[in-house]
């Protein structure tokens, strides 16, 4: 419990200044009084989740099988594999920038964004999706630093990317008048500040990154797309529930999708730590996986259930008390301050479900089923969602949709924590090989002695 503790608030202390900023961009542009800006970042933040989806992939990928050779004791694989991912990562997110570049119009047409708010969530999304290749890279970097147990360091890229952010914002939206397009280039800024700072610790503390091997990236690339290819369809199910619920809610104009906006802003922020916590715990199982330490594995998982329960519990109480300064911080109308009133007594309980599935999620990344998170995740976003948040819209409209799309995390939150026990139960009882190749494999040797803990 204390490894998967600190590991998920030093991640969520990092992660916090980057949604806080966000938080704040959100709240500048809010402060200019005008409900289409507020409803356009909204758009366009629906379409940007969907790309960041791909490189969370990417991440989630990377850091499991660095982690996994770590624990295998073979740093120079590691290195290699890290320099594999990272180049097939920057073709991926080349390839999907200049797609959803010239796709943005039609596609956040197609969300609902309509006259001057399509025109804003356009200018907006066009110019932060250009950063996607640099973003890919410090993010990739960072999960490197993880999966050497290196929290603090990895810590540091999101800390200065925050500020980096910040500080822009003020100089951008404020300093020089550019309205929303700043906040955009605000964003850019803070992504090629996250390039630079992750960068920097894997060479001078971990010798750095292989250089690149065409006739290794062949091999390599079958284990990668093992893992990044599933873990990308698992995390652009959670964007994909946000588009669905988007377009529900977008016929009930632009302050009902300005507060739809803002509690995306609040989720990350009170939850940071529940978004952290797969991240956290991916490692450690990955390492005592590969060491078959399976009552580490165990212990792991359950230790990750109670946190969240923990977490939530705390944070719910929190979102309760705030519910109101926080619709008057955003400048919401009645109409949208009762959306967010909503959230608050009855969607953020619910969130400790989402962290169950979130852990279930690592530990099938870690465990050689990553197709199925994609399961899990797809079911949660679609059969999950949609049938409850169109009812709940119908019966009550737009605060309907928003708590009947918390509801299906509920089921799917205890099914993913049975499949994860019993899984780790089936490798320990033999049932399942783990020298068997079954996926994104690479277990190419036995480990002679079991890891009581992860590496430092």
């Amino acid at each position: 419990m204390r490894h998967v503790v600190i590991m998920a608030s030093s991640s969520s202390v990092g992660l916090v200044s980057i949604f806080l900023v966000d938080a704040v961009d959100f709240w500048m542009i809010s402060q200019l009084g005008d409900p289409q800006l507020t409803s356009a970042i909204t758009f366009a933040a629906t379409l940007l989740y969907l790309t960041f989806s791909l490189t969370l992939g990417l991440t989630i990928a990377n850091g499991a099988l660095v982690a996994r050779m770590l624990g295998m004791d073979q740093e120079a694989s590691a290195r290699q594999i890290a320099t594999s991912a990272l180049a097939f990562g920057q073709m991926i997110s080349f390839i999907t920038a200049a797609i959803f570049w010239f796709a943005a119009p039609d596609v956040l047409y197609m969300l609902g964004a309509r006259d001057e708010t399509l025109g804003h969530a356009t200018s907006y999304f066009r110019i932060v999706i250009l950063a996607m290749p640099i973003s890919t890279f410090g993010l990739m970097c960072s999960s490197i630093l993880r999966a050497h147990g290196d929290a603090a360091r990895a810590m540091t890229v999101t800390l200065c990317a925050g500020a980096v952010n910040f500080v822009l914002d003020l100089i951008f939206i404020f300093g020089f008048g550019w309205g929303l397009e700043g906040a955009a280039m605000a964003s850019v800024g803070a992504r090629i500040a996250t390039l630079l700072v992750a960068l920097v610790p894997i060479y001078r503390h971990y010798g750095g990154l292989a250089p690149f091997s065409p006739s290794r990236f062949a091999p390599d690339l079958k284990p990668i797309l093992g893992l990044a290819l599933p873990a990308m369809l698992t995390n652009a199910a959670t964007p994909v529930g946000g588009i669905i619920v988007t377009r529900i809610i977008a016929p009930y104009g632009d302050n009902v999708v300005a507060a739809f906006g803002a509690i995306g802003r609040m989720v990350p922020l009170f939850f940071c730590v529940i978004f952290a916590i797969s991240g956290a715990v991916g490692p450690i199982i990955g390492q005592n996986f590969g060491a078959k330490n399976y009552q580490r594995v165990r212990e792991t998982i359950l230790a990750g259930v109670k946190f969240a329960a923990a977490y939530t519990l705390g944070a719910w109480i929190l979102i309760l008390i705030l519910n109101g300064f926080l619709s008057n911080w955003f400048n919401l109308n009645a109409e949208g301050a009762r959306v967010v009133f909503w959230f608050a007594v009855a969607v953020a309980p619910l969130w400790v479900f989402n962290g169950m599935l979130f852990i279930s999620n690592a530990s099938f990344n870690n465990l050689k089923r990553p197709l199925w998170s994609s399961y899990m995740n797809w079911g949660k976003n679609t059969l999950g969602l949609a049938p409850f948040a169109y009812a709940g819209a119908y019966i009550a409209g737009p605060e309907g949709a928003l708590v009947g799309q918390g509801i299906g995390g509920i089921l799917f939150g205890f099914l993913g924590l049975y499949l994860a026990l019993k899984l780790v139960d089936d490798y320990e009882t033999g049932r399942a090989d783990p020298d068997k190749r079954s996926g994104p494999s690479l277990m190419r040797k036995r480990v002679e002695a079991p890891m009581s803990s992860p590496r430092p």
